[in-house]
């Protein structure tokens, strides 16, 4: 698995543009990250975008303790309620300043 998944990324740029979305892998042999939501992006058929193209918002020293990121961390499956619902709550932290 990945070391970026479980990471929440913004999109800066696409239609997607502004949206959150969690790293669930990388592709192989290119520098791209697969990313879902759980709605437009579902976790069996993940975006494929440039690292280039998303902000990371989440890392070592900006963690968001989830259960949803430490299953991706350890590279096991989510649900996409689960993403949809992991999502809303960093959103949540972020419009009350905890982020």
């Amino acid at each position: 698995m990945s070391d970026r998944a479980g990471r929440i990324v913004e999109a800066q740029m696409g239609r997607d543009k502004g949206k959150l979305f969690y790293v669930v892998g990388e592709a192989q042999g290119k520098p791209r990250l697969l990313l879902a939501d759980g709605k437009g992006r579902k976790f069996a058929h993940p975006k494929e975008k440039a690292l280039g193209h998303v902000t990371i918002l989440t890392d070592a020293q900006r963690e968001f303790p989830h259960p949803v990121t430490e299953k991706l961390q350890r590279g096991e499956t989510v649900s996409n309620r689960e993403l949809r619902r992991a999502l809303a709550a960093f959103k949540e932290e972020m419009r009350l300043g905890k982020r």
